[in-house]
């Protein structure tokens, strides 16, 4: 359904992105933030359904500014390469992408933002300092995010099993946004992803629900 596009990023230098237009008239735009493992299958999927739901939607390519085309593997090679990816990346490259990503769909209207796993905490960041709607599943880094006040709206997706977020570090997120949209499944981490052994179909069914009720809510005419 999508095309790889080029935006601009940092300075002079332009990274990939995934893009996908509904049929009719765009509900708004959605920005889609990676896990550790590049705009692989499932997150282009992910692009194309919320296109099917009647967003303008983006992946933009954050790997790029170190390697170009990186598309991993669920795998222990994968999960290795992807997080010394983003310990080599940092927070604030992919920040300015999820920014021009959102200016590159700025004409479908208001944008938020989605991102899962290490995504998940740069959409955080997002509402943070781009005040854009965001949602945040299973952000394993939000607790690093807590003394910084949100102005943009919030929806964070946990799962109860996640052997890497703890009950005493979710707390910490809610208890910083009491304002935000906060649930948790009884599911494992990558609950959403079905190329994950941990895939959750009844809470990935839900939580994607609650997700586009917060889209139709915030980006709403």
């Amino acid at each position: 359904m999508g095309e790889f596009i080029n935006i601009g990023s940092t300075g002079t230098q332009c990274i990939g992105a995934y893009l996908t237009k509904p049929a009719g008239k765009p509900k708004g735009g959605v920005v889609v933030v990676q896990e550790i493992f590049g705009v692989n299958r499932h997150i282009r999927s992910v692009v194309d359904g919320y296109a099917a739901d009647g967003y303008v939607a983006i992946a933009p390519a954050v790997f790029d500014h170190l390697e170009a085309g990186v598309d991993l593997g669920y795998d222990q090679p994968g999960m290795q390469k992807g997080i010394a990816l983003i310990s080599e990346l940092g927070f604030e490259r992919p920040l300015e992408d999820v920014a021009s990503a959102a200016e590159a769909i700025k004409s479908a209207g208001k944008i938020g933002v989605v991102g899962f796993c290490w995504g998940g905490s740069i959409a955080y960041l997002a509402a943070i300092k781009l005040d854009m709607p965001a949602v945040s599943y299973y952000g394993g880094r939000n607790t690093q995010l807590v003394d910084m006040p949100s102005n943009g709206p919030l929806a964070f997706h946990y799962g109860l099993q996640d052997a890497h977020i703890s009950a005493a570090d979710r707390e910490k997120v809610r208890a910083a946004n009491p304002g935000a949209e906060f649930y948790v499944y009884d599911a494992d981490h990558g609950f959403n992803c079905d190329a994950r052994a941990s895939f959750n179909a009844a809470a990935a069914k839900l939580a994607r629900e609650r997700t586009l009720a917060f889209f139709a809510k915030h980006l709403g005419a």
